[in-house]
């Protein structure tokens, strides 16, 4: 079964984790996904292995800080492949890990302008395409953003508005035919959270305590992801849908 069959889908920080897998599984389902991360050769690995697969893909380099490179990656999708049919705004910045006492304005700034500013431009740029296609747009948040954080606190305050963001977007898209949701992901087993899964006893209490019994994959996260962007889901829209094993829910954690 092909849902995504010739559609074309923009994944942006889709080098490794959470993004690879979803473009591999968007290109396993026939779309045809648009690689981004910030450096070309890491792009043109990835897309090279969903080439091998049978998929297609292009590779385009795109630092999301960069708002030039955020142009330049919907012109060269637009420019390869003529329509747009979903963005998944995957990419994102964490640069320190400490109390919000000890947090400087300077890496604030970083990821307020990498974790929003940049989704806010992406969207601006698609929906203009997106709503020829009658597309759908997926904001990466985090569970982070639900709940008090003591030493992800900035990151925490980004994800949260990624959450808002979802919903201010969807009431002035729904009248173009653009939905737009946000997945909030728990701990996934990614090298962004490598320091939260470097102790292996904290891990295994997680396991025992999850009422999943396990750390997340990027895989499932990336088969949320596909489901939003899916038909199937055409009647979601401004909504967050955690991910998380029951992380959230649970009391003993």
């Amino acid at each position: 079964m092909q849902p995504h069959r010739n559609k074309v889908f923009i994944i942006t920080g889709s080098s490794r984790g959470i993004g690879r897998a979803t473009a591999e599984q968007l290109a396993s389902q026939g779309a045809r996904v648009v690689i981004s991360s910030r450096t070309q050769e890491a792009c043109e690995l990835v897309a090279d292995n969903i080439r091998k697969n049978g998929g297609e893909a292009l590779p385009v380099a795109c630092h999301i800080g960069k708002d030039e490179q955020l142009k330049l990656l919907v012109d060269k999708t637009l420019a390869h492949y003529g329509q747009l049919d979903g963005l998944v705004c995957n990419a994102a910045s964490n640069p320190v890990y400490g109390p919000m006492q000890a947090l400087e304005r300077k890496a604030f700034d970083t990821i307020m302008h990498n974790n929003i500013w940049s989704q806010i431009e992406l969207c601006k740029l698609t929906i203009p395409h997106l709503q020829q296609q009658q597309g759908s747009i997926v904001l990466v948040s985090s569970i982070a953003g639900l709940s008090g954080q003591k030493m992800l606190g900035g990151y925490a305050i980004s994800k949260a508005g990624e959450m808002q963001l979802a919903r201010n977007l969807a009431i002035e898209c729904g009248p173009l035919g653009v939905r737009v949701n946000t997945v909030a992901p728990g701990l996934i087993r990614t090298d962004f959270s490598q320091a939260l899964l470097a102790d292996e006893k904290q891990v295994a209490y997680l396991e025992r305590s999850l009422p999943a019994g396990r750390v997340g994959e990027p895989n499932d996260i990336a088969g949320v992801i596909g489901f939003l962007l899916s038909e199937a889901a055409g009647y979601i829209t401004g909504q967050t849908i955690v991910a998380d094993g029951g992380m959230t829910i649970s009391q003993s954690l």
